[in-house]
């Protein structure tokens, strides 16, 4: 069984950077493709990056784009995401998903992914 552990979540001013990081247990295989996503009050859940196992495939929604970096460190089993220039606009619940299958050009749907994580709050303040 994969558990996805988010965290780094909080309140920022607008303009502001926080750093969400995403630690997986289980079989590795378990989380080739990781994503973030999120979902903010009243709105469908939304994608916002993904990555491959090597690190080598990245993508981003245009909205974050610039702005968010999603790395992952396979050694610590952790996925990150960097976030820079905060807008209130980014306030919502992110979270972390992991999929079984090898990155290919669905990693902005949600039914991808096999797991998912609790969910960290973040609110960004104008």
């Amino acid at each position: 069984q994969v558990q996805l552990v988010e965290s780094g979540g909080g309140l920022v001013q607008a303009g502001g950077s926080l750093r969400l990081s995403c630690a997986a247990s289980g079989r590795t295989f378990s989380y080739r493709t990781m994503a973030w996503f999120r979902q903010a009050p009243g709105k469908d859940r939304e994608f916002v990056a993904a990555i491959s196992w090597s690190g080598g495939n990245t993508d981003y929604a245009d909205s974050v784009k610039g702005r968010f970096t999603i790395s992952r460190d396979n050694a610590k089993n952790t996925v990150y995401l960097q976030m820079n220039s905060l807008r209130p606009e980014d306030t919502a619940v992110y979270y972390c998903a992991a999929s079984s299958s090898f990155y290919s050009t669905d990693y902005y749907r949600g039914d991808k992914y096999d797991y998912w994580g609790q969910g960290t709050q973040v609110t960004v303040s104008s």
